[in-house]
C-alpha cells in the first residue's frame, strides 16, 4: 500500500495554485484544502462588520471576533471541490471579487487571524493525503511535508490571468487595476512581519509565466508519484 504524504503548494497570487491543487488532488485521490478560500472568508465577514475598509482597518474588533467566525468546506460533486462555508453559508463566489481582494493581504497579516487558522489547517493534514495551498503552508502549516512546491511568473502574467479569469466571471474591472493589486499583494505578503511569503529551502521552484497548464501539471504529477513511490 502506497504511503498518503502532504503536498503543500505555495506562492504569488495569480500563479494557478489553487488549479494545480484541485488537479493534483483529483489524480491522487487526495483531500484538497484551499487556505486562500479561509482567509478570503474571514476578510468577507470583516467587510460584512464594517470592520476592515480601504481606509482603515479594525484590527483589534476583529480579534474580539475571531471566536464568532465558523469556516467549513463542503464538497460539490458537481464542482468535484469543496466549497467553503462562512457560518453556515455558501460563500464561495463572494470571495473571489476583486473589491475583496484589495484586503485579504490586509487581514492576512494579523498574527491572531493567521494563528487561528493555521491551527485549523494542521487539523486538517493530520491524516495525510492532503494537497494544501496558499503562502506558508511549506514554510509554517506544514514545515515536514513530503513535497513542497513553490510556484511564481511575471506579475504582469499573473495580472492577465486574473483578469481574464474576473471577465469570465462577470466583474467589472480594468487590467491596470488588476496589475495594481497583484503588485501590491505580492508588497504586503512578502514584506509581513509574521508568516511572511517565502520559498521553502527545500521547494521546487516552478515559474509558470510560459508555461501550459497540461505541461505543468504533467510535472508537478510525476514529482509527487515520485516521492511517493520512494517513500511507499
Amino acid at each position: 500500500m502506497k504511503k498518503k504524504i502532504i503536498i503543500a503548494i505555495d506562492g504569488f497570487s495569480s500563479t494557478g495554485k489553487s488549479t494545480i491543487a484541485k488537479q493534483l488532488a483529483t489524480a491522487l485521490d487526495y483531500v484538497y484544502v484551499d487556505t486562500g478560500a479561509m482567509y478570503r472568508a474571514v476578510t468577507l465577514y470583516a467587510m460584512q462588520h464594517d470592520l476592515v475598509g480601504k481606509d482603515f482597518l479594525k484590527e483589534q474588533e476583529l480579534i474580539q471576533h475571531l471566536d464568532t467566525i465558523d469556516l467549513t468546506f463542503v464538497y460539490n460533486s458537481s464542482l468535484k471541490y469543496a466549497e467553503i462555508f462562512l457560518n453556515g453559508v455558501n460563500v464561495e463566489s463572494e470571495i473571489r471579487s476583486i473589491s475583496l481582494s484589495q484586503f485579504v493581504s490586509k487581514i492576512a497579516a494579523i498574527s491572531a487571524v493567521r494563528r487561528k487558522l493555521v491551527e485549523q489547517q494542521q487539523k486538517m493534514g493530520k491524516e495525510r493525503g492532503i494537497v494544501m495551498d496558499g503562502r506558508d503552508i511549506g514554510t509554517v502549516v506544514f514545515p515536514d511535508a513530503e513535497l513542497k512546491l513553490f510556484l511564481t511568473a511575471s506579475p504582469e502574467k499573473r495580472a492577465i490571468r486574473r483578469y481574464k479569469e474576473l471577465l469570465d466571471k462577470g466583474h467589472d474591472v480594468n487590467y491596470p487595476e488588476v496589475l495594481e493589486n497583484v503588485q501590491q499583494r505580492d508588497l504586503i505578503d512578502s514584506t509581513r512581519a509574521d508568516s511572511p511569503l517565502t520559498r521553502a529551502e527545500d521547494a521546487v521552484e516552478i515559474d509558470n509565466s510560459d508555461m501550459g497548464l497540461k505541461d505543468q501539471f504533467e510535472r508537478i504529477v510525476n514529482l509527487a508519484q515520485r516521492r511517493i513511490d520512494a517513500l511507499s
